[in-house]
């Protein structure tokens, strides 16, 4: 072929004839396969490649299109995807540029499931040494979830009823599709921040699986972990399990039992209340009764009739000790008064005027002492004779040996 006769088209050319042919040869077509080297770009966009054991091909989902998926993708995860094949001029490279993607099957997101749950529970983030107490009488309580869903009208409506002064604090987050664990993690990360809440409620309302798998992330999973606040988990309805669900420090089967959970009913309370007092009242007048009782049975009791009989016996006792030392008194008296008696006698007896009158006199001396013998006297001195009548003086004549 002469050079005249060749035609020379340019790189752009080529590749423009051959983004023609295919995209104009290729209806809008699904294909199966295993994500690998994901890439979340700033924009929005998702770049991957669909491989399986023989060949590969590079895709693009445009952030129109991700924004909403029910999930991000993860590499490894084998998903089904429908766009349309078209050509990167740039690069030259066909590619699929994606519009749907959907898991392979409720077996992949199960894998995925449990490919994250082992990873998270060999690092014990489920372990029950870590999970928090939460406060029995909570007076803020904040709520990550979605302000026009039903599960935080749920949630107001029976915390309210519950406990009427409760402070609920909203941090509105979507809560599915790409990005949603991201911002519910960053909510839980501010309200940390925050401090002025007491418990944590992460939630939504009911779904598919897909619908819930921002919960199943594991950036949520290590932010509820982390939070130095209680976390109660509320997603969905009793039979959805999640990631979340695990790590949280207690599970809600749905978002109105995580409002139940978290705080005390003020009927139940003030019930309660009544009920103590009553029970109160109750044991106070069964221990005066009881005390009734106990005395009653005390004042019939032998003891205090002994004691009582004791003091009886003890007072006669002490009345007839009085008598018998009054009568020992008197007869020691009697007696002393019958000595003193007899002696008076007997001095009586003694008393030389009672001598004088059975005929005898006491001679004196003119100086008045008694004379006992004649020797004593002279010849012609004067003595005086007293008689048991009368006195006589008296001249010493003789006297005689």
């Amino acid at each position: 072929m002469s050079e005249d006769k060749r035609t020379i088209l340019s790189v752009s050319q080529l590749t423009g004839e051959i983004k023609r042919v295919l995209e104009n040869s290729f209806p809008r077509l699904w294909v199966q396969g295993e994500i690998s080297n994901l890439t979340v770009h700033s924009s929005g966009h998702l770049y991957f490649s669909l491989k399986d054991a023989g060949s590969q091909v590079r895709c693009v989902m445009f952030r129109s299109y991700a924004k909403d998926l029910m999930l991000m993708p993860q590499d490894g995860m084998q998903v089904v995807v429908q766009g349309d094949v078209t050509v990167f001029d740039r690069a030259g490279q066909y590619q699929l540029s994606v519009q749907q993607l959907q898991v392979a099957g409720s077996g992949e997101l199960a894998q995925a499931f449990e490919r994250l749950k082992k990873k998270l529970a060999d690092e014990g983030l489920f372990d029950a040494e870590f999970k928090q107490e939460l406060p029995a009488y909570p007076k803020s309580i904040g709520i990550v979830t979605s302000p026009t869903g039903a599960a935080i009208r749920d949630i107001v409506k029976v915390a309210r009823r519950r406990w009427p002064g409760i402070e609920l604090i909203l941090c509105p987050v979507p809560v599915q599709g790409v990005g949603a664990a991201e911002k519910i993690a960053r909510a839980v990360d501010d309200l940390n921040q925050y401090g002025k809440v007491d418990l944590l409620i992460v939630g939504r309302g009911g779904g598919s699986a897909e619908d819930l798998w921002a919960f199943n992330e594991e950036i949520l999973a290590r932010a509820i972990f982390n939070s130095k606040i209680p976390v109660i988990s509320a997603v969905g309805h009793e039979v959805d399990f999640t990631i979340s669900d695990l790590v949280a420090d207690l599970r809600a089967p749905t978002p109105s039992a995580a409002a139940e959970l978290a705080v005390p009913d003020v009927r139940e309370i003030r019930s309660n209340l009544s009920d103590l007092a009553q029970r109160i009242i109750s044991s106070i007048n069964d221990m005066l009764d009881s005390a009734e009782v106990r005395l009653s049975s005390l004042q019939r009791s032998y003891g205090l009739n002994r004691l009582q009989d004791m003091l009886s016996q003890k007072s006669q006792q002490l009345d007839w000790a009085g008598t018998s030392l009054n009568n020992k008194i008197n007869d020691r008296v009697g007696s002393y008064n019958n000595r003193l008696q007899g002696q008076a006698i007997a001095l009586k007896a003694l008393d030389p005027k009672n001598t004088l009158k059975r005929g005898y006199s006491i001679c004196r001396d003119q100086n008045g002492r008694v004379v006992v013998s004649s020797k004593a006297l002279d010849k012609g001195k004067l003595i005086t004779a007293e008689f048991h009548a009368g006195k006589a003086q008296m001249t010493v004549e003789e006297t005689m040996p």
